[in-house]
């Protein structure tokens, strides 16, 4: 069997293993919780009775999955290098606020105001993560340690931002605060369409986010990027050996820089899909902890766009069940212990049919080598 198959059955095979040790493990916590572990799963995969809410719930579970995508990528971009790029979550708020407060300010064409809320969204995550990366390549500062303290300057400055100069009107009897609405040239257009196209209903609310089509482009050209240029090259080479890189011509320090702003420039465009499709502002009440948990859906996906786009519509499917789980008496608890068990198994598992390969091939190696020894006689 040929190596890269071989490879590829083993992982999926380990990503199975890994799948059923979370349901037994998430099924003992269930029955701990006093709920029956069959109702709980049967309330996971209860998308609703009617076509509705069937639409609803998918709606719901792509819209979840759409900004943690973009959070994986930007987390993987890191890891590449073998950066932590633990900073993602004060990233994209920061970026979040200064885009929807900038695409407040002004109103254009629908292209151009929408461009110009992307582009400033990426600068803000980028220059955010130039921080960290000039401090570790100048000083020689823990990206780690860097990016977790400035998660709590970034995420106080969005609250103060957002409860001072950025203020917008708040209506009688609102308890919170949020950013001036984006006039609806600057809303991106939803995907509707393609229920409509089914003959399914439309969604309700802001319907499926149209961000969902930046992701993928910004997925199909992380994999380009990291994949098919030279610049992927340097960024793998840089973190595998950077004396090696270095010899070979390529400037480690350059690769650091050039990797944290290109992550940070991903990450800023979390909040968007949320701002330009739905809320239009930023708010006291915007979605956090999006930056965490997009670590653990590049671990799952093992920091490539097509694993990470699987795992991150496996927590949207996990995140959407929350409500069927509360209506069959079983807490929403479970979710996230069903998340940390997936998580920490598969990334097990990969470790495990890691070494699994890398013994075979060494077997092979062996017997390749021995084979084409030349037999010494003697008289």
């Amino acid at each position: 069997m040929p190596a890269g198959l071989y490879r590829a059955l083993l992982t999926v095979a380990g990503a199975a293993v890994a799948i059923v040790l979370a349901v037994v493990i998430s099924s003992v916590a269930i029955s701990a919780a006093g709920a029956s572990p069959l109702d709980a799963f049967a309330a996971l995969f209860n998308f609703g009775d009617t076509e509705r809410q069937v639409v609803n719930g998918i709606t719901t579970m792509v819209n979840r999955s759409v900004p943690l995508f973009i959070a994986g990528l930007a987390v993987a971009v890191g890891f590449r290098m073998n950066l932590f790029n633990i900073g993602v979550e004060g990233q994209y708020r920061l970026a979040a606020i200064c885009a929807a407060w900038v695409g407040a300010q002004f109103t254009a064409p629908p292209l151009i105001q929408i461009l110009v809320i992307i582009v400033v969204a990426a600068a803000v995550g980028g220059l955010y993560a130039l921080i960290p990366a000039v401090m570790k390549v100048t000083r020689g500062v823990n990206e780690v340690i860097a990016t977790i303290m400035l998660n709590y300057i970034a995420i106080n400055l969005a609250a103060f931002l957002v409860r001072g100069p950025f203020t917008g009107e708040r209506a009688a009897g609102q308890l919170t605060t949020s950013t001036p609405q984006i006039p609806q040239s600057g809303w991106f257009p939803n995907l509707n369409w393609i229920f409509e196209m089914f003959g399914m209903p439309a969604p309700r609310g802001g319907g499926l986010w149209g961000f969902l089509l930046v992701a993928v482009l910004l997925g199909v050209g992380l994999w380009l990027l990291l994949e098919r240029t030279r610049f992927g090259f340097d960024v793998k080479a840089s973190g595998l050996n950077a004396s090696a890189a270095l010899a070979s011509g390529v400037k480690p320090k350059k690769m650091i820089i050039s990797a944290m702003v290109l992550s940070g420039a991903i990450a800023g465009l979390i909040g968007l899909p949320e701002i330009l499709g739905d809320k239009h502002s930023f708010g006291s009440n915007f979605t956090p902890g999006l930056g965490f948990l997009g670590i653990a859906v590049a671990l799952l996906g093992r920091n490539k766009p097509a694993g990470i786009a699987i795992a991150a519509l496996l927590f949207g499917f996990l995140d959407r069940a929350q409500g069927p789980l509360q209506f069959a008496d079983v807490p929403p608890s479970v979710i996230t212990i069903m998340q940390g068990t997936i998580v920490l198994l598969v990334v097990i598992a990969n470790e495990v049919t890691r070494r699994i390969a890398l013994r075979r091939e060494e077997r092979r190696a062996a017997r390749h080598l021995g084979a084409n020894t030349p037999v010494e006689v003697t008289a």
